[in-house]
């Protein structure tokens, strides 16, 4: 996916979000977050949205820390929200394609870090509000659920902070049962970070497999693995350690 792609994911997204929470009420709890309400879930990807925009607009080159939420509730906090995705959106919209700002992933460009990280960011706490609303959930395209995979598997579990780790050497095999026979991942894990390649390249312990749509959100923790087949644990340990620690 390119960056205009992208960008019109964090578009959609967020307004999907923000339906979502003005539905539920920002007292209601989110189910797929346990212990967070909706005034969570909006404060945080609000802040969240505003700390990104800032690398770009300010060109920050270091890591910086995030912003203050607001103590705002209702149609108050929403509003907030709302402000800084559309300031989001048109920040990414707007950016030279060259801007050089810090980023914590591989990527062609800063930008296109920003604009698929953001457009993940969005869609999983999309899911997230529309859990507490309740009802059909909005679909996730295959193509970008294959992407929002590789940026998990490749990207941030291919860093230190990975905690998905295993005392003896395990394959895990991540495959999307909708898209071409080549978006399957091995995953290889020891006790240090997972090591993961495209394809079935090594024989596996155990396999995950599912809709893109479907694993992409089992792989975030948001519903279980459509199907495992093998050793179950490393399926297990991949639901107990994998949260993400941002940065």
């Amino acid at each position: 996916m390119d960056i205009s792609a992208h960008i019109q994911v964090v578009d959609d997204e967020g307004e999907l979000l923000a339906r979502a929470a003005e539905e539920a009420g920002t007292d209601a709890k989110v189910p797929t977050c346990p212990g967070w309400q909706v005034r969570d879930l909006l404060r945080h990807t609000g802040m969240v949205h505003r700390w990104a925009a800032a690398f770009i607009t300010e060109r920050r080159t270091s890591y910086r820390l995030g912003g203050k939420v607001p103590d705002l509730e209702g149609d108050a906090l929403v509003g907030w929200f709302r402000e800084g995705h559309a300031a989001l959106v048109g920040t990414l919209a707007t950016a030279p394609p060259d801007v050089e700002c810090w980023a914590f992933l591989p990527a062609p460009s800063p930008l296109a870090f920003w604009a698929r990280r953001q457009a993940n960011e969005t869609t999983v706490h999309r899911v997230d509000a529309e859990s507490a609303r309740g009802g059909t959930p909005s679909p996730i395209g295959t193509a970008f659920a294959v992407d929002g995979i590789e940026e998990l598997l490749l990207g941030f579990h291919a860093r230190s902070r990975s905690r998905v780790r295993s005392d003896v050497p395990r394959v895990l095999r991540v495959r999307a049962t909708d898209a071409p026979e080549e978006w399957s991942w091995t995953v290889r894990l020891s006790e240090g970070p997972p090591v993961t390649e495209r394809g079935a390249s090594a024989p596996a312990d155990c396999e995950v497999s599912g809709q893109a749509a479907r694993l992409y959100l089992a792989l975030w923790n948001r519903l279980p693995f459509p199907e495992v087949t093998g050793d179950r644990s490393l399926a297990a340990l991949w639901r107990e350690k994998s949260a993400i620690v941002m940065g």
